[in-house]
């Protein structure tokens, strides 16, 4: 395969054809470019040669463009253009900071994207980039600065810090309480539709693993609803399809603004698990990191 150098031609005659092409003359791009009028013709019939084909028809005191060279033109002109901004685009960035931060749906869009403003507000000289995945090793991977992660404190190389911990109840929409069978203790859900949650985070509670810590051995009886998306698990119990096991300090807004309910608040089951903010041991020190990791614990935990 043929490198970009050995199928294009030099830079400076595609510059000086660009601006002789725009101007239709060469006196003036010569003036454009700080050339002589000669500088830009040898550099015109330079490129000429290396394509083959003929530019521009010279007249006494002025050239055209042929057919070959208006269509050449646009190619050229665009091509520039689109260099020359992405060179000034990374000049004005290249001494802004960055801040990756890597975490899961649930804290992506559900405390992340919700707080954004604040965020910029706080880090006006931080551009943050979110790196949102289900999959763990793609939140940790190395170009990530910080993140927020499910676990249980222990990721090697990484110093972590409790966000908050893992606290579950169910949650439903007003509307779904309202009109369906009772529900007065954690034994009634095996008559309700009960919305689950089925993807990477192998280590959350399942409705089976919270009934039984709640002692509810009654099979579930009633079909429910399979989600591989937190956040859409949330919406769907918002939208009236069931109830749904609700993360506390995940679903704080729904319960604040009341599209959803606690129905049994005597039965919330915590663990030993919950979501930390961690990042590189090799950065412990990163002011960038300090102070992001600060702003989520005044930000993001509830009281």
């Amino acid at each position: 395969m043929k490198s970009y150098r050995q199928k294009l031609p030099p830079l400076d005659p595609l510059i000086a054809f660009e601006a002789s092409a725009r101007n239709l003359s060469f006196t003036k791009a010569g003036r454009e470019l700080h050339l002589t009028q000669a500088a830009i013709s040898q550099q015109i019939r330079s490129l000429e040669s290396y394509l083959g084909v003929q530019l521009f028809i010279r007249a006494n005191r002025s050239v055209s463009l042929t057919p070959q060279g208006r269509n050449f033109q646009h190619v050229v002109a665009m091509t520039l253009a689109n260099l020359a901004n992405a060179t000034t685009d990374l000049r004005i960035k290249g001494d802004e900071s960055t801040l990756t931060i890597g975490c899961d749906q649930a804290i992506g869009n559900m405390l992340l994207m919700p707080r954004l403003p604040d965020l910029t507000a706080a880090f006006p000289q931080v551009t943050p980039r979110l790196m949102i995945s289900d999959v763990e090793k793609i939140c940790l991977s190395t170009d990530v600065d910080v993140a927020i992660i499910f676990g249980d404190g222990t990721w090697h190389g990484f110093h972590a810090e409790k966000l908050f911990p893992e606290r579950i109840f169910p949650v439903c929409s007003p509307e779904y309480f309202g009109k369906s069978p009772e529900l007065r203790k954690a034994d009634d859900l095996s008559q309700h539709k009960l919305i689950e949650l089925v993807d990477e985070h192998w280590n959350w509670m399942t409705w089976r693993q919270w009934l039984d810590r709640n002692r509810v051995n009654t099979a579930i009886v009633t079909k429910g609803l399979a989600v591989n998306s937190y956040p859409l698990v949330i919406e769907a119990a918002t939208q009236g399809h069931g109830i749904a096991l609700g993360w506390d300090h995940l679903v704080g807004r729904e319960l604040e603004k009341g599209t959803l309910l606690n129905p049994l608040p005597n039965a919330a089951v915590e663990s030993e698990l919950g979501y930390y903010v961690l990042w590189p041991a090799r950065a412990h020190n990163h002011p960038d990191i300090r102070g992001f990791v600060d702003w989520c614990f005044q930000s993001l935990v509830r009281d």
